[in-house]
């Protein structure tokens, strides 16, 4: 069966691990330990809502990127070539239904995650997507196309057809609110299209996943993205597309 592209708080550890669904029971497996389907989060105290600079303001001197596609791609049969400019900082605006968010891409440090990223992006590969594991004092996770079909149980288990691997920094930390990670299952080589936005400091992460940017306007936004998990009920928040902006360094 496919691995779930979840992050899930283990009862002992807190730590963000991919969880993979069993056929008869309802728990689920993390690499040590076996325990059943609920969340609780790390050890961490909760971020108070945090005011934030406009979006507009930080991209002041940036200019967007043109889409590569007028419509939605969201089926690949490899990892992208490199798209990414030499010289030049990017950085991502991620348009929620609840507002705007725009993040730092740290395109020197974690290339293949940020070139993947801005590839999708410009596919409009995140357009209409659910954020489907928004955990209170954890993190805010989205970017599976499952999201956009009815049946929930395979929300957090899709991705864009590629894989690729860790890219993990000893200088780059889950070490506050508003860094943006990459999801992925067991496999440490399986990132892909989903990531998560920290909504506190979660040090039980650094080492495991890769940090590929952070948050300079919006973390008001976080604070206001509705808390959900899959399969639960009710209409979660999503992305109304992420455009790419880019200056010369």
């Amino acid at each position: 069966m496919k691995s779930k592209w979840l992050l899930c708080a283990a009862l002992l550890t807190a730590s963000l691990v991919a969880c993979k669904p069993k056929e008869d029971t309802s728990t689920s497996t993390t690499p040590e330990t076996t325990t059943e389907s609920t969340t609780e989060t790390p050890e961490t105290t909760p971020a108070e809502t945090t005011p934030s600079v406009s979006a507009d303001e930080v991209l002041k001197g940036y200019t967007q990127v043109k889409s590569l596609t007028d419509k939605p791609v969201r089926s690949f049969k490899e990892e992208p070539d490199r798209i990414l400019k030499d010289n030049t900082d990017y950085v991502a605006r991620i348009e929620t239904t609840q507002g705007d968010i725009v993040m730092d891409l740290f395109e020197e440090d974690t290339p293949a995650s940020v070139n993947s990223f801005v590839f999708l992006a410009l596919n409009h590969y995140y357009d209409g997507i659910k954020f489907h594991r928004v955990i209170d004092g954890f993190v805010v996770q989205g970017g599976d196309p499952n999201t956009l079909n009815e049946d929930r149980n395979t929300w957090g288990q899709g991705g864009p057809g590629y894989q690729f691997g860790l890219e993990v920094r000893q200088n780059l930390n889950f070490d506050e609110k508003g860094i943006l990670g990459m999801a992925r299952a067991q496999d440490p080589n399986s990132n892909g299209s989903q990531f998560y936005i920290t909504l506190a400091p979660a040090s039980s992460l650094n080492g495991q996943y890769t940090v590929f940017g952070k948050v300079l306007a919006g973390l008001d936004v976080l604070d206001k993205i509705k808390k959900y998990e899959a399969p639960a009920e009710g209409e979660p928040d999503s992305m109304k597309t992420v455009s790419i902006y880019t200056k010369d360094k």
